[in-house]
């Protein structure tokens, strides 16, 4: 037994002095950054603070130390890349930085290789993607967050461009590509690009070349995305410049909230030349930890500098680190490396590339830091599948004399929004524009009214306007001389100048002739010269249709315009058989067959009650035929006096008054006013005709009729001006010209003799044409809404296109004859009416015919007959005669009948009841004339 104890004792000894032996003394870690910078400076301190307080406690690492080699690359790349480089080969674990994602993109390549992490919270370039560099982990919101942050605000704002000026480096290049993207995204667009050369080489006079061009530009919402000692001497020429005054706008990337924060209180020049800009800080919830770690800034730092979000990220970037290497110690991992194979053969020289290593266990680790669950300074540390950092967040500062104040904040959960990112994370994400909320803002030149976001650049180059030179309708724009001097004048031409008045800025422009005068220049052509940039915009009659509105902005419509048809029309002059053209001969013909139906429908419903519809045939032909037509004047003299018989004529004489009194207001409207005929109706007939069609030369009607309507080329002829309208319209050249209403307006006010036929078959306007996206064409639009709303639209309308129309009886056409569309319904309602009058009679005689009519004694007799072709015949005969008769005297025959089958089943004369011929007796009395009783042999 004791034997067995001291076994067990040396074994647990053994494992004790092996795990100890495989925790090494040291865990280093290199650190690349530029130290003069602010972050360099603040990041230094932050992570020796981190250092200090994980090796305070040695059951963190198990006993071993933590080491963090700090590399100064002092801006250059170069030295950034020897430094990890030295790290590589001194068997680091882990690298935090490089700084700037210059040296980031050159040293990933290296960690790919030799499967160190990189570890960086200021290298924020969106390029640097895991995909491409597996091994550098971005331990901040990189710059698309921050991008995506300020895509939100200038969408917020309502404004559609903005001018990027930025260092030429590939953080700000990348990042600017980002914004571009996050921009279209929210159809806004970044109108210019100012670049500068990279930081901290940008001179005064680079910076006020490229801002003397910004100046040029219409857009006034600047983005700067730089560092911080070029972004200063940017906003010091800006404010030299007058950039820095009422209607422009500034929006600075992080690196101005990390100069407020620790370069605090800044000169009175710099702070000045920074007043109204808005800038993003990172946002880092409150928390114990965090005030805690405040409090001791001052004293780490010795109060040369103070801590912004940066700092906070380093000092987490250090703890991220050490948890990670503990739980790769604790799983057993050792810092061990290995030589790569492939780098043997460059082994030796100067350089000592052989020298680089490979960390064994460099997957794991990382698989540990992209595993890190914790709390930390900056709050929640932990990635998303892209790995991307949980829950990025910005606050957002506008710049004030006394410093800056925070008007709100942005997530990549919820967007803009006054409190706090923690109070919406309870709640569900909400990105819908009602949601979004920022408190208001001190702009540049101290006013708190949102800027327009552009304005019309002062640079003394005029606004090319172009103007299509019309030898045709010069109403609308022509060109004309006045006191030496050529000018542009017409109904377009003056609510143009009207709108322009109206805007709250000048607007220098001059008017170009488009077209060789001539004839009607194309309108698409002179819409297309505004995407070459040959024209600034197009005033005119210009339409606005789908294909144009691809390539350029209308303003709103400030006159309503549509393709109409106009046709020369002839007089039509009153004959003998006038009366028959109110109807169409369909619908001459229904009528006339309702007549006979409600006529033969009252016939059925009363011959068997009134002696009015009864008597020889020829008689209740006749009868009928009068009762039909005499409704038409309601004439008619007959009694109706059974129920159905009443509902039936009472909707038929409705649908009768209808008829008349449409008849007789047609049959006037012939008679009293002067007619005028086309046999083209309208753009269906004209379509469906072989006919030539006319066009006004330039206009879209002639695409529009090939490409819309399918009209051959061949059938369209182009005419110049109202003169060769109406030569071709008389001289049947073309048998329509289709052309938009405002034209057709003036054309008929000096040619009485064409008219429009059909309604507007296209719906449209005319507007004033803009390049893509220019703020110009909103602020038009707007104040042709106030020249309408005012009344001077109508003013202008009136001075330009006001004309003597002609005599209204001189113009109006034929109505349309009447059709039996517009009267089916009634004539519908009358024969169902008809119909379900007819059904319910026939059921009540089926049911009287049941009800009073015994069997036969034959039947009785006789059963067998009963199925046999003579006795349907009999029951069909003796069916229509009980039809035929009238009905009382048809029940006193039934009770007769009933009688004397009762006693001996034949009547009194002799003869079974139920023969035709008793019929007769009963009905009259006696035997007709010359035809002596029937025996009672007869029956035997």
């Amino acid at each position: 037994m004791n034997l067995v104890w001291r076994v067990s004792i040396f074994a647990l000894c053994i494992g004790a002095f092996s795990v100890g032996a495989l925790r090494p003394d040291v865990v280093q870690v290199g650190a690349i950054f530029t130290f003069s910078t602010i972050n360099g400076k603040v990041a230094k301190i932050a992570m020796k603070a981190a250092e200090d307080d994980v090796n305070s406690d040695p059951s963190i690492l198990g006993g071993s130390k933590l080491l963090i080699r700090m590399h100064d690359s002092n801006f250059s790349g170069f030295l950034g890349i020897v430094g990890g480089l030295k790290y590589l080969e001194d068997e680091s674990i882990a690298i935090i930085g490089p700084q700037n994602a210059v040296m980031a993109h050159v040293l990933s390549h290296l960690a790919n290789e030799l499967h160190v992490p990189f570890l960086s919270f200021t290298a924020l370039d969106p390029t640097l993607t895991p995909l491409q560099y597996p091994y550098f982990v971005q331990t901040a919101p990189n710059d698309q967050f921050q991008m995506a942050s300020i895509a939100d605000m200038v969408s917020y704002y309502g404004w559609g461009e903005v001018v990027a000026v930025y260092s030429d480096d590939e953080q700000s290049r990348n990042g600017i590509t980002a914004l571009s993207d996050k921009l279209a995204e929210r159809h806004c667009k970044i109108s210019y690009k100012a670049v500068l050369p990279p930081d901290p080489t940008a001179t005064q006079s680079d910076v006020k070349d490229q801002l003397a061009k910004v100046q040029m530009v219409e857009a006034r919402v600047i983005v700067l995305h730089t560092f911080s000692k070029t972004g200063l001497l940017v906003f010091d020429e800006a404010k030299k410049l007058g950039m820095m005054e009422n209607g422009y706008v500034w929006i600075a990337t992080t690196w101005l909230s990390t100069v407020l924060d620790s370069n605090s209180p800044l000169p009175s020049k710099t702070s000045n030349s920074i007043q109204g800009a808005l800038t993003l800080r990172p946002h880092t919830p409150d928390s114990e930890r965090k005030k805690a770690f405040m409090s001791r800034w001052h004293k780490l730092s010795n109060g040369s500098i103070g801590l912004n979000p940066y700092g906070l990220y380093a000092y987490d970037t250090v703890w991220m680190i050490t948890h990670a290497v503990k739980l790769f110690l604790d799983q057993g991992g050792t810092i061990s490396f290995s030589n790569d194979t492939r780098l043997s053969h460059m082994a030796g020289g100067s350089l000592n590339i052989g020298a680089l290593s490979i960390f064994d266990g460099g997957k794991q680790l990382l698989n540990n830091i992209l595993r890190t669950n914790t709390t930390g300074l900056t709050g929640p540390i932990q990635f998303n599948p892209d790995r991307s950092p949980f829950r990025p967040s910005y606050d957002i500062l506008n710049v004030i004399e006394a410093g800056y104040s925070q008007i709100g904040y942005w997530s990549n959960y919820s967007g803009l929004s006054v409190v706090t990112p923690e109070t919406l994370y309870s709640r569900p994400p909400n990105r819908s524009s009602s949601s979004q909320h920022l408190n208001s803002v001190v702009w540049p030149g101290g006013k708190t009214e949102k800027p327009r976001g552009w304005i019309f650049p002062n640079n003394g180059r005029q606004l090319r306007i172009g103007v299509p030179n019309r030898v045709s309708y010069r109403d609308f724009v022509s060109q004309s001389r006045v006191n030496g001097t050529d000018q542009v004048q017409g109904y377009c031409i003056d609510v143009f100048v009207a709108a322009i008045k109206l805007l709250p800025y000048a607007v220098p422009y001059r008017f170009i002739l488009f077209g060789d005068g001539h004839q009607n220049p194309s309108y698409a052509e002179l819409v297309h010269m505004i995407t070459l940039n040959v024209f600034d915009a197009a005033v005119g009659d210009i339409a606005i249709v789908t294909n144009r509105t691809k390539s350029v902005d209308f303003t709103q419509p400030y006159i309503e315009s549509g393709l109409v048809v106009v046709v020369p029309v002839l007089k039509l002059n009153s004959r003998a058989w006038t009366f028959f053209r109110p109807f169409t001969p369909l619908m001459w013909g229904v009528t006339a067959a309702f007549f006979l139906i409600i006529g033969t429908v009252v016939w059925i419903l009363e011959h068997r009650t009134n002696d009015e519809f009864r008597g020889p045939r020829r008689k209740q032909l006749v009868t009928l035929l009068w009762f039909s037509f005499s409704t038409m004047f309601f004439a008619h003299r007959e009694n109706t006096l059974s129920t159905l018989g009443r509902i039936v004529l009472i909707i038929w004489l409705f649908v009768v008054l209808i008829i008349n009194s449409s008849y007789t207001a047609s049959l006037t409207s012939l008679l009293t006013v002067q007619q005028l005929s086309s046999p083209i109706t309208g753009i269906d007939t004209l379509v469906s005709s072989n006919a030539r069609i006319g066009f006004q030369v330039g206009s879209f009607a002639e695409n529009y009729l090939m490409d819309e309507l399918s009209i051959p080329r061949s059938r369209l002829v182009a005419l110049g001006s109202p003169q060769e309208y109406a030569a071709a319209l008389k001289n049947k050249t073309v048998a329509a010209v289709v052309d938009e209403r405002p034209y057709i307006e003036l054309f008929q006010a000096d040619h009485c003799m064409f008219s429009v036929r059909g309604q507007e078959f296209t719906k449209s306007g005319w507007g004033f044409a803009f390049p893509r996206d220019s703020p110009l064409a909103v602020d038009m639009s707007t104040a042709l809404l106030t020249l309408s709303e005012n009344g001077e639209l109508q003013k202008i309308h009136d001075k330009w296109l006001a004309r003597k129309v002609c005599d209204p009886q001189a113009t109006d056409l034929v109505s349309d004859q009447l059709q039996l569309q517009s009267f089916w319904g009634l004539f519908l309602i009358c024969g169902i009416a008809c119909f379900l009058a007819l059904l319910a009679h026939f059921c009540m005689m089926i049911y009287q015919y049941i009800r009073h009519s015994p069997e036969e004694p034959d039947e009785q007799l006789n059963p067998c007959t009963v199925a046999t072709g003579s006795s349907r015949s009999a029951h069909i005969s003796t069916f229509l005669s009980f039809a035929d008769k009238k009905e009382d005297a048809w029940k006193k025959y039934s009770k007769r009948k009933r009688r004397d089958l009762s006693l001996n089943g034949y009547g009194d004369e002799g003869e079974p009841k139920g023969t035709p011929r008793s019929l007769e007796i009963e009905e009259s009395g006696s035997p007709p004339i010359g035809k002596p009783p029937i025996s009672s042999h007869f029956l035997v």
